[in-house]
């Protein structure tokens, strides 16, 4: 590669899963499900392609396998090991494919209530997940096959009630506060959702989700999820 006729070697990223073996617990487990997020929204979005489709499937997979074993043994180097592949592949999945209403709705919360990115997307996951999959069940379902939490041979819809059961699993496992438990006002909570619903739709990332929201249903998601 030249810039301005001088030969350019492509920048490189360091991925080395020893460089975490000292997160707190807190922070681990909200990356680990931003990074499940980033997976999810990948493989859902209107934007999906098969190359991402298959980045974001191997990192539900190890996140799944791997988040509550980091979480409660964060010395396992297998495990995070794992986990940063995921991330990674993750990411590289959003990157092809964008992210969609779970981390449309986040970026407000985290402005106005500065609760970091990866908790205010695990705080909406389980609840926007919800909302999404009727509009996507196979999609939805194929991630509950991915993560290993129904069979191959399962029905879609039985496998998409596991999916939901197990995303409130999780946060109640990895102990997801949420926004009432978070010490966000309820008053001012209220008062600013027509305001983050807005916003959330001019970010763009929810036109990529299977069920595009108005803002009247953004606000009512922002409501379910705060209690």
């Amino acid at each position: 590669m030249l810039i301005a006729g001088v030969p350019c070697l492509p920048a490189a990223a360091l991925v080395d899963y020893e460089l975490t073996m000292t997160k707190p617990y807190r922070l681990t487990a909200d990356t680990g499900i931003d990074s499940l997020t980033h997976a999810i929204e990948a493989y859902v979005s209107k934007r999906a392609s098969p190359h991402a489709d298959s980045l974001a499937k191997s990192a539900m997979h190890l996140i799944w396998q791997n988040i509550r074993t980091v979480c409660a043994e964060p010395a396992n180097h297998a495990a995070r090991e794992a986990m940063m592949l995921a991330a990674t592949q993750a990411g590289m999945a959003f990157s092809n494919s964008s992210v969609a209403l779970v981390h449309g709705m986040s970026r407000p919360i985290g402005a106005f209530f500065h609760v970091p990115h990866g908790l205010s997307n695990a705080m909406l996951l389980p609840e926007i997940t919800a909302f999404s999959a009727p509009a996507a069940l196979e999609r939805y379902a194929d991630c509950a096959r991915a993560m290993g939490i129904a069979a191959e041979g399962e029905g879609n819809q039985s496998a998409v009630a596991r999916l939901l059961d197990e995303l409130r699993a999780l946060n109640a496992d990895l102990k997801v506060p949420t926004p009432r438990d978070y010490g966000i006002d309820e008053k001012r909570y209220r008062e600013l959702m027509p305001t983050m619903a807005s916003q959330a739709l001019a970010s763009g990332s929810p036109g990529n989700n299977p069920r595009v929201p108005t803002a009247e249903e953004i606000v009512e998601l922002y409501t379910r999820v705060y209690a």
